[in-house]
């Protein structure tokens, strides 16, 4: 129980901080906005990309047909989604 208020506490001054700072900064700019989309869209394609050209690569060698292809692509997918998340939570 005593991790909750501790927990609550860094949301709390963690949101102050974030406050302060677009105070002193103002908002993003257009490009600014921009460049935050293309991170996070590259974040998540990248490691699908991946995924699928290990699969591809695993199942030409042993002839599988798409048996890791699918799965390594949804790993991919996972993995690029839960890296932009925690980016996002980051910023």
């Amino acid at each position: 129980m005593t991790d909750k208020p501790d927990r609550l506490l860094r949301a709390v001054r963690q949101k102050r901080e974030r406050h302060r700072f677009w105070q002193q900064s103002g908002e993003p700019s257009l490009a600014g906005r921009l460049a935050q989309i293309g991170v996070l869209g590259w974040t998540i394609v990248l490691p699908t990309l991946g995924g699928t050209l290990i699969g591809r690569w695993i199942d030409r060698r042993f002839g599988t047909g798409i048996f890791w292809t699918g799965p390594l692509l949804l790993a991919g997918l996972g993995l690029g989604s839960w890296a932009a998340w925690r980016w996002m939570h980051r910023q």
